[in-house]
């Protein structure tokens, strides 16, 4: 009797804690009723999940942060359902801009698949670099993840985070011109390795990430360049719950920088880096403003961008 009302206790725990710090999904969460347990009717199939644990969606496409994925499957279905979101995103600074959109659909809390499209606009440095004002980039990504061990939110009593494994084929519809410029290929597939974590008491999460990757600035410019090899690249992300409706935190990306080595004329690529705030008006929408720095990007001059994205799902 006393373990069955402990386990109680642990569960509604983890829905009141989880369940605000995760709403950054903007999936639907239904607090239980006194002595209920977390779960749910057996024939709901779609957006039962009470505790949201999708993330908002990285500018290519997977549930996570803005710039890196999570382990974390997003949609707002349980094991036995399935959840959906969709997202756009603008990120703009002195010199470019660019607007990323797509959609996700996530299996039964075990397997995600999404789709997104990222479009680079150089503005007046493509009139500058010959290219004419405004010329554009877009890489198209289809992604897949899937979670292979462990629960970031449930797994309380044990320090194993939710591990999951990931692909993302990219194909840049500049294939010609990023030859041109010194790549190998328009096209690429990144491959990665997440392991997220959810510390209840702390309000916290922490997510990393394993990249293997050919990819020049995700593959806006292209893939390989004095190689055409793989190269290990880490992520981070860590985020904090401020209120019920609002979460701040920061994230971390290496770059590989192949493509400058293979034509000096380029500005060598850098690490991205993020600081942002999650806002949650309501149960299907979030909206993330972030300060991204971006390193230099073909030019000598370092990007300093604002990140707006808004998420729909369920």
């Amino acid at each position: 009797m006393l373990g069955r009302f402990s386990d109680v206790r642990r569960q509604r725990r983890v829905a009141a804690w989880a369940g605000s710090f995760l709403l950054v999904a903007g999936l639907p969460l239904a607090p239980p009723a006194a002595g209920a347990t977390v779960s749910r009717p057996e024939d709901m199939t779609v957006s039962g999940k009470l505790i949201a644990t999708g993330g908002v969606t990285q500018v290519e496409g997977a549930a996570g942060g803005g710039l890196t994925p999570w382990a974390v499957i997003g949609g707002g279905g349980t094991r036995e359902e399935v959840g959906a979101t969709a997202f756009f995103t603008a990120v703009r600074t002195h010199d470019y801009g660019m607007n990323a959109y797509g959609a996700l659909i996530g299996l039964w809390d075990r397997v995600e698949l999404s789709v997104a499209q990222d479009r680079f606009d150089t503005q007046a440095i493509g009139g500058a670099l010959g290219l004419g004002d405004g010329y554009a980039f877009t890489n198209t990504i289809a992604g897949v993840k899937v979670r292979v061990a462990g629960d970031a939110v449930y797994d309380q009593d044990s320090w194993l985070p939710q591990l999951s494994l990931g692909a993302q084929y990219k194909s840049n519809d500049r294939g010609s011109l990023v030859k041109a410029l010194g790549a190998r290929s328009g096209d690429g597939v990144d491959l990665y390795a997440s392991a997220t974590k959810v510390l209840l008491a702390q309000s916290l999460l922490l997510s990393g990430t394993v990249r293997l990757t050919k990819a020049n600035q995700t593959g806006l410019l292209g893939f390989g360049g004095a190689d055409d090899d793989y190269h290990a690249e880490l992520e981070g992300s860590a985020a904090l719950l401020l209120d019920r409706n609002l979460v701040a935190g920061v994230e971390y990306r290496m770059k590989p920088n192949t493509l400058a080595h293979a034509n000096p004329g380029l500005a060598p690529e850098d690490d991205w880096y993020d600081a942002f705030v999650a806002w949650l008006p309501g149960k299907n929408l979030a909206f993330t403003l972030a300060y991204v720095n971006l390193g230099r990007v073909v030019t000598p001059t370092r990007q300093n961008a604002v990140y707006l994205s808004l998420q729909a799902g369920f």
